[in-house]
């Protein structure tokens, strides 16, 4: 069998014209020109040649690179750098340009909140093409890692010890530094080094202690202030929690978030809002896990006349114990604002706490639970049993009932193969196993970002291929 070997001292490889490095097809094209039908006034992006001083990075090649970078996986600046210098594509996307790690890394830092708005204005083309449609949304949420160690979160008292140690080796510098003056051996460069490093140590934890203060943190980190702890599937970690909103059509994500909370307990209606006002319209139906099963917070938008199905925690258990004596099992009379036993007795009204937010009712006479043949099992205090009736308990028996319903499982059913699969495809595909960034600004850009990536190659499929989806994204500031 014959064998093909390569020449490198060949005098032709390359097309004449770098547009001709790429076929038609190619999925850069997209890229190209998905950032030229970008609106960069609305994304806050100058494109003005006129400034004064150096000549600039054309920004919409630099906001290309980004996009397209992310879009296989190259997030880091000096990576991007290399690409452009050794990866066709890249070089046909950059137009030649090869600007270096540095100026990568500050495009980044200074237009975070211009990345950010990128996902907005995607999400509308989708609108425009008709691939979302925005009566059904689903929001789901993940633990991403940040750029942070989980042993640099630190109680108030932890860093004040610190603070302690610092003064304390600061102290013993200075001594060692007048022993030096006086004995004229030694160097003194070295300690004077150390000493500044110290003092530079100093200052950030009395700035760490002074937010802590203002913002009534009972922890903070030290590297990522913005960061929370939280546990997730690979043990416990320093990040964020990232949510989407997923459209039901195609699963197209309209909305993309970052918060530094461990959990979703607050966030439904926040993501809810921020879905409909980038698409301009209202949704029919919203759908999440049990994660978000937070009555308060829901019932903004059961108010604005949104079906919401959301599952209870209870609901949510895959094997739920049946207990006899559950609150389920207590008849709730209105009229007389009590509740009725198994047995028939009445549980009367007690008290409101204002701390928990609830209504707690408790059994007429203690001597009922006492002397009643189920005492021990229904309950084990003294003062008889007692049932906790929240301040929408009437929403969160129509949010059970809702979930329950035929229909409510057949949306709910939906939930996994249209918010669950893009974070499959951010984490795996797009290497996002944790952010590269610091400060919750720049991991809401970078996330974004991210979902901006999912999209795009959501588009190329549901379009039809490459050069139709170019050819749509080159008329859309026509319609």
């Amino acid at each position: 069998m014959s064998i093909k070997d390569g020449d490198r001292r060949q005098q032709i490889f390359l097309p004449p014209c770098i547009e001709q490095y790429v076929p038609n097809d190619a999925p850069v094209r997209v890229y190209d020109a998905l950032v030229e039908a970008l609106d960069m006034n609305e994304l806050g992006i100058s494109m003005d040649k006129n400034q004064e001083g150096n000549p600039r990075y054309n920004p919409k090649a630099m906001l290309k690179l980004m996009i397209y970078g992310y879009s296989y996986g190259v997030r880091s600046s000096r990576k991007l750098e290399r690409e452009i210098h050794y990866n066709l594509s890249f070089i046909w996307l950059m137009g030649g340009l090869k600007p270096d790690h540095k100026t990568i890394a500050e495009f980044r830092r200074k237009n975070k909140e211009a990345i950010t708005k990128v996902l907005k204005q995607t999400t509308r083309i989708c609108v425009k093409m008709g691939l979302v449609e925005g009566n059904c949304l689903f929001v789901d949420s993940t633990k991403i890692r940040g750029a942070a160690a989980l042993g640099e979160t630190k109680s108030k008292k932890k860093w004040e010890k610190q603070l302690q140690e610092i003064d304390k080796r600061i102290d013993e510098l200075l001594d060692n530094c007048e022993a030096i003056d006086k004995e004229e051996s030694g160097s003194l460069v070295k300690v004077k080094k150390e000493v500044k490093s110290q003092e530079r140590l100093k200052k950030k934890v009395e700035g760490l202690l002074k937010e802590m203060e203002e913002k009534n943190l009972k922890q903070i980190n030290g590297t990522d202030t913005d960061s929370v702890n939280f546990k997730g599937r690979q043990g416990s970690h320093a990040g964020y929690s990232a949510h989407i909103t997923v459209d039901e059509k195609h699963g197209i994500i309209v909305n993309a978030d970052t918060v530094s909370e461990a959990n979703d307990f607050r966030q439904f209606s926040q993501q809810i809002q921020q879905a409909e006002e980038t698409m301009g319209k209202e949704c029919k139906t919203a759908v999440a896990d049990a994660g978000y099963a937070n009555v308060n917070n829901i019932k903004d938008i059961v108010v604005q006349g949104r079906e919401v199905i959301v599952p209870s925690q209870k609901q949510a258990l895959h094997n739920p114990v049946d207990n006899l004596f559950g609150k389920d099992r207590f008849r709730y009379d209105p009229e007389n604002n009590c509740y009725i036993c198994p047995e028939n007795k009445r549980l009367r009204f007690s008290h409101y706490s204002r701390i928990k937010g609830h209504y707690l009712y408790r059994i007429e006479k203690a001597n009922h639970c006492l002397e009643c043949s189920h005492y021990g099992v229904c309950t084990n205090a003294k003062r008889g049993r007692t049932v906790i009736r929240l301040k929408e308990e009437e929403l969160k028996e129509k949010l059970e009932k809702a979930y329950s319903s035929e229909e409510g499982q057949a949306v709910y059913k939906k939930r996994k193969e249209k918010a669950e699969l893009p974070f499959g495809h951010i984490k795996r595909n797009l290497n996002c196993g944790a952010f590269l960034v610091r400060g919750i600004v720049g991991v809401k850009a970078e996330f974004t970002l991210l979902a901006s990536c999912f999209n795009i190659a959501r588009m190329i499929t549901l379009v039809g291929g490459v050069p139709e989806l170019v050819k749509k994204l080159g008329s859309i500031n026509a319609w």
